[in-house]
């Protein structure tokens, strides 16, 4: 099967030789075409009941990585079981128009931030007004920024529940539908990106380049946002949960999510790269695309986070300081029994995951299988 590693091996040193790539993207290629091989050490598992010896390599880790993320993605769910409510739960998404997206690219950390804020603030007023909900509600919003054919498309997925604590600390239960009106929604998200974005605009905060230079005159930035004014704006919501044990499982799919993952890789031929992808415009059927070596990693690399930036964010009755208490209140009124427990070890998630008990040898079955650690890199490595 082809990977995103074997596309970095054997094309990356070419690109990045005709293009100017940021000390992030280099470190995440450089962490990827190093995965699960000798670069980064490893181990040895031995059977002293049958002989039975394999070496393993480590994994890189890197979040960016098709190969690093199911073990991850299932510690974080094990996390966020106990943050649940019995009750229903939704799945909203907010986009931007694409006539943002190449200011957004140009701006990341700080126009990737404004749409957390813009998603949150929005929905955590309009639930608190007593036309919708009247109440303070919980949300986890997860930041994506691709499509399915790997082009840039920033956009934030929320699960939210059906209600929430209003002022007098007394449980409010949502319509069935969602209880906040899409058109509502989009026009209220529209409004405060736009404000803020100005805002950033009037305290030099944003850089324009290429052909997105001549926004840095007042008068076509003004233009530019009236024109943007004028859109409507894609928010959507999918039909609730059928029950609350479904929502971590499934939010799991898209917080540890990259931007292809290596089962979508088809080929790998005469410097070209075929994928499959989804066209959600075409009644979601499934396609295949074919693009150069080089187009396939210049679209893998715009998804690569400014360092440190965090893409899963907690808001509201979830929020580090509400958890103990405002939440706590949230499972008595909900009647959502209180769960204590520790952390699944990484042999309990990897069982999961796998459905085999890896301390046992995979030949004989016996519990006599030894890990020896210690397969150090070579020398020579360098680390990115």
């Amino acid at each position: 099967m082809v990977e995103v590693q074997d596309i970095f091996l054997q094309h990356g040193k070419e690109y990045c030789k005709n293009h100017k790539t940021s000390f992030e993207q280099l470190k995440a290629m450089s962490a990827i075409e190093k995965c699960r091989t000798s670069s980064l050490g490893g181990h040895i598992d031995v059977c002293e009941n049958c002989g039975y010896t394999k070496v393993s390599y480590n994994s890189c880790r890197n979040r960016h990585c098709p190969k690093c993320q199911t073990l991850a993605k299932e510690r974080w769910i094990d996390s966020q079981k106990s943050n649940l409510l019995d009750v229903e739960y939704f799945h909203v998404v907010f986009s931007i128009p694409d006539t943002l997206n190449s200011i957004v690219f140009q701006n990341q950390r700080v126009l990737y931030q404004l749409l957390f804020r813009a998603v949150s603030e929005t929905l955590s007023e309009l639930a608190y007004d007593k036309k919708y909900l009247g109440a303070t509600i919980g949300f986890t919003t997860v930041l994506h920024t691709w499509g399915q054919n790997l082009m840039h498309h920033p956009h934030i997925h929320c699960i939210v529940p059906g209600g929430g604590l209003n002022t007098i600390g007394k449980w409010v239960n949502s319509r069935k539908k969602f209880f906040i009106p899409i058109k509502v929604l989009s026009r209220k998200f529209r409004g405060k990106y736009l404000f803020y974005l100005k805002q950033l605009y009037e305290q030099q905060k944003i850089r324009f380049h290429g052909s997105q230079q001549y926004l840095s005159n007042d008068e076509d930035f003004s233009r530019f946002l009236s024109a943007l004014y004028t859109k409507e704006w894609v928010v959507y919501c999918k039909p609730p949960f059928k029950n609350a044990s479904c929502v971590v499982e499934y939010l799991g799919r898209y917080t540890h999510r990259v931007a292809i993952s290596n089962n979508r890789i088809l080929s790998l031929e005469n410097g070209n790269v075929t994928f499959k992808w989804r066209d959600y415009k075409d009644s979601s059927k499934w396609k295949v695309m074919t693009v150069s070596a080089d187009e396939f990693i210049r679209r893998f690399l715009i998804h690569i986070l400014p360092y440190g930036f965090m893409k899963i964010r907690h808001y509201g009755l979830l929020g580090n300081r509400n958890k103990t208490t405002k939440l706590m209140l949230c499972k008595k009124l909900t009647n959502t029994p209180v769960i204590f427990k520790g952390k699944a070890s990484t042999l309990d998630l990897i069982k999961k995951i796998t459905g085999r008990d890896i301390s046992k040898c995979p030949a004989c079955g016996s519990d006599k299988l030894h890990r020896y650690e210690g397969l150090s890199p070579p020398t020579d490595t360098k680390t990115a």
